[in-house]
């Protein structure tokens, strides 16, 4: 069984700068086989951390993108009627022969009853993520992500598969996992997640990184922007996040960033610099004038 120390190895191989706590929370989360509810703001990457874990654990991703209104239709299970229908309509010729041996019609319902389970069966279920995860021979890594877009009634259909792993299906009855996923549920917190959810969860709240760790990212995702951009464009955004901007700038826009600044072979940061490259960090129209006066202001000096 790998520690956590390897866990953070095995993350920073695959890509994902992780700390303390997000080594020690997957590692326990591996441990105790409880699933792993992961909230923050969006872009902190939360989602991320899934998708690496499934990459260094060699387990294939499963994932279920959370929406209002969501049901077990779409996360669970769900029947393939139209090939039900093609079946009966092929099978016509001996569902005739099989019932003109009846006394009656109640009887022909019955006989007709007695054989329903052919139609329900394993040959005629859509696997939906959960249970596609559940059912898989290979330990899978189950991604519910944005948990918070979903209702009160889609947090209780998970609580049964979540505890005992298991789904309850009344024309098969229970299907028990076959190899217990690893669970991350994520949350972007728009939304209070019941406490009964809560209960059979690991909670780590991941939001955005301290100084040394987002540089780290920077350099390892573009080492070549590393010995000359890296730290003033982090410097930066950590002060656009104390603007009052719609949507501050997240991890996801500091990678953005970094990849539009290397795509342009920029060799350092101006007033101009920013303002050709804004819509990668601000997603607003409001948000990019005071990004853009907020560069002015720290690289204004410099440039004259």
């Amino acid at each position: 069984m790998i520690n956590e120390k390897e866990i953070k190895e095995l993350l920073h191989s695959g890509g994902y700068i992780a700390d303390e706590a997000i080594s020690t929370a997957v590692f326990l989360a591996l441990r105790m086989d409880k699933p792993i509810l992961i909230e923050g703001p969006p872009g902190v990457g939360k989602t991320a951390l899934a998708k690496a874990l499934s990459s260094v654990l060699d387990f294939p991703l499963v994932r279920l993108q959370c929406y209002d209104g969501i049901d077990e239709g779409k996360a669970l299970y769900d029947w393939e009627y139209g090939k039900q229908l093609l079946y009966t309509q092929l099978l016509r010729t001996q569902l005739d022969s099989y019932l003109n041996v009846s006394a009656d019609l109640r009887e022909a319902v019955e006989r007709l009853s007695a054989e329903e389970s052919l139609f329900f069966s394993l040959n005629f279920l859509v696997q939906r993520p959960i249970l596609r995860s559940f059912m898989s021979d290979k330990r899978s890594l189950l991604l519910i992500d944005e948990i918070d877009r979903s209702g009160d009634e889609f947090e209780a259909l998970l609580l049964e598969c979540l505890s005992d792993f298991q789904v309850s299906i009344p024309e098969l009855g229970v299907i028990e996992a076959r190899q217990k996923p690893l669970v991350v549920l994520t949350s972007n917190g728009t939304r209070m997640i019941s406490d009964a959810l809560r209960r059979r969860c690991l909670f780590l709240y991941i939001g955005y990184p301290e100084f040394d760790r987002e540089v780290a990212i920077v350099c390892a995702r573009f080492p070549e922007l590393c010995d000359t951009l890296a730290v003033k464009m982090v410097q930066f955004l950590r002060k656009a996040r104390e603007l009052n901007l719609r949507k501050p700038p997240s991890l996801s826009e500091t990678i953005d960033w970094a990849h539009v600044l290397s795509i342009l072979r920029s060799k350092q940061l101006t007033p101009e610099v920013v303002a050709n490259t804004v819509g990668a960090i601000a997603k607003h129209q409001a948000d990019m004038k005071q990004v853009n006066d907020l560069a002015e202001q720290v690289f204004g000096e410099e440039t004259r």
